[in-house]
């Protein structure tokens, strides 16, 4: 029997994912209803979401390959398309049930970081996502040389983000902060890594993922900025 890890390890994220977004949820006295309705509408619709990105960019091949769509299991999931679905979806389920789309996005973000850190491994598997050939001693025999291996560059890196907003999820000042901070240390680390990569999509001269990463990276800084200060005008206006 043939194992489809990329199935297994999205099985372990969202498990995992669940249990730590309850955590939160029952430190901030948010219902559970709304942490399983969030998982089940936005990890399948953003999984959908990161495979029609994936897809589209790389519409050459799979015009002539239309069987493979679906074929997730072969790996081709892009970061960039998931997350904006995601982040769809949780804008409208909070508009519908009139809560804070922040407080829910800060109470996710451990989990979806954590999440990515998991679901890079299904790209050692499957020996995707390496970089360019190099002598360094951590280098990975792949595809016939010796490469960067981006994918665990990029897991060690979403790991290390998770710890950091878990281990200072308490000490936020505004609502937002650790969701914003997610984007943003996450953008940095891709922008970075993204640099190594062979199989990067490519914009004239730039590499998409770079260029979403700069704009994730300025749009984290912005709502930092506005939601910060709005945080310290209420904190006034309350003395």
């Amino acid at each position: 029997m043939e194992i489809r890890w990329y199935g297994v390890l999205m099985a372990v994220s969202v498990l995992i994912g669940t249990y730590l977004a309850l955590k939160e949820a029952r430190r901030k006295n948010v219902q559970e209803d709304h942490v399983y309705n969030l998982v089940l509408l936005g990890a399948p619709l953003g999984w959908i979401g990161a495979r029609i990105w994936y897809v589209l960019w790389n519409w050459d091949y799979y015009r002539q390959y239309p069987a493979e769509i679906p074929a997730i299991w072969h790996g081709g999931l892009a970061f960039h398309g998931g997350i904006l679905t995601a982040l769809l979806v949780g804008v409208v389920y909070t508009r519908i049930k009139k809560l804070s789309f922040w407080q829910l996005a800060d109470l996710f973000a451990p989990s979806i970081i954590l999440g990515q850190s998991i679901g890079r491994w299904g790209n050692y598997f499957n020996q995707e996502a390496y970089g360019y050939p190099t002598n360094l001693p951590w280098a990975m025999y792949i595809a016939g040389a010796w490469r960067h291996p981006t994918f665990l560059y990029e897991s060690l890196w979403d790991f290390g983000v998770f710890l950091y907003l878990w281990l200072n999820r308490k000490k936020q000042k505004y609502s937002g902060e650790i969701f914003l901070k997610y984007l943003l240390w996450y953008s940095v680390g891709r922008f970075i890594i993204e640099g190594f990569r062979m199989d990067s999509f490519w914009v004239g001269p730039f590499r998409l993922e770079q260029l979403l990463s700069v704009l994730l990276i300025i749009f984290s800084l912005w709502f930092m900025r506005v939601l910060g200060k709005r945080s310290e005008v209420g904190e006034r206006k309350n003395k």
